[in-house]
């Protein structure tokens, strides 16, 4: 079984995901950030760097998908590989900030890798306004995202929006998660693993 957190930057999909992995016993799937060779950098330079960032991404995820299908495990996956290709690098391509033969080049090899993948049996929607991200991201103080712009955040939402509600690959389940805190709040995480228990097994 493959369940994915999908959300915009400072959702709380790492958290959740680590909260819901202790809970259900299933194997967690974080997203490369720490040893991401290209994220300072692109934060520094977005027009030089958002090819090669979103190239590395789309490596990372896909193996990790072939890795969840291999396994057979229960598995839970922090992002998937739709939201870079229907949300980041579309918006950066929008933004001018990569030119449209690396937008097509990368699209290209998009389009061939999902025709090898399964979509998650569940996917668990983050959805938070601008204001919680910010607060989200400034709470955990990661140094390469203080340069993250509003316009950026908002451009991204929007995308996410018109995404999950068009996202028709597999059951969906939209948490909104501005008045959520998951990891002090024992309820809030029980009102998640309620609705997860309903998706999956019919539960109510």
């Amino acid at each position: 079984m493959h369940i994915a957190v999908a959300g915009n930057i400072g959702s709380g999909k790492t958290t959740l995901t680590a909260l819901l992995s202790k809970h259900f016993d299933w194997e967690p799937h974080f997203e490369s950030v720490e040893d991401n060779p290209y994220l300072h950098s692109f934060y520094e330079d977005m027009q030089r760097w958002s090819f090669n960032l979103q190239i590395y991404f789309l490596n990372n995820r896909f193996r990790q998908i072939v890795k969840i299908r291999e396994s057979g495990r229960k598995v839970i996956q922090d992002r998937t590989i739709y939201e870079d290709a229907h949300i980041f690098a579309p918006n950066l391509h929008e933004m001018n900030l990569m030119a449209t033969r690396d937008f097509d080049n990368y699209r290209s090899l998009f389009d061939l890798m999902s025709t090898f993948i399964k979509p998650p049996d569940l996917l668990i929607y983050l959805r938070a306004s601008v204001p919680t991200l910010v607060r989200q991201i400034q709470k955990r103080g990661r140094d390469y995202e203080e340069s993250i712009r509003l316009d950026y955040l908002k451009q991204l939402n929007n995308r996410y929006e018109e995404w999950i509600e068009s996202y028709d690959l597999g059951k969906k389940l939209i948490i909104n998660v501005d008045s959520m805190d998951f990891t002090t709040n024992p309820d809030d995480l029980g009102f998640v693993i309620d609705r997860i228990n309903a998706d999956l097994h019919g539960l109510f």
